[in-house]
């Protein structure tokens, strides 16, 4: 006796997963450069306010807390839709839910790097 099974695609590409894990590791990456600048050189284990506004005058600190924001924010919305793609849903609202994610995580990372580089003008301001 022969079944014909059909399982359902998931609509996940490579890239996409490939992606997903590669920011998923370089979450990891900077997350230990994270702790370790703001939680184990920081006097207390905590910077005051005027200690980040002088920590984000750094250029090379503004890249990797903006990286770091990306690359929470796009793994996050990938997870996301993975989730929802595992719930086999139609063409029509995979569709809406990758417009819908792609907006919010641009949203979302502006405003992310706007708030980095607002906290930066902080100590410019004389």
């Amino acid at each position: 006796m022969k079944t014909n099974h059909t399982y359902p695609s998931n609509h996940e590409s490579a890239l996409l997963w490939f992606i997903k894990v590669l920011a998923g590791g370089l979450i990891l990456v900077f997350l230990v450069i994270h702790f370790i600048a703001n939680h184990l050189i920081a006097p207390g284990g905590l910077f005051t306010y005027s200690d980040v506004v002088a920590y984000y005058q750094n250029p090379a600190v503004l890249i990797m807390e903006g990286s770091f924001l990306t690359f929470v924010i796009v793994h996050a919305l990938l997870g996301v839709r993975s989730v929802v793609l595992d719930l086999n849903p139609s063409p029509t609202f995979i569709k809406i839910i990758n417009i819908g994610l792609i907006g919010l995580g641009i949203l979302t990372i502006i405003y992310g790097i706007w708030l980095l580089l607002t906290v930066s003008a902080m100590g410019r301001i004389p």
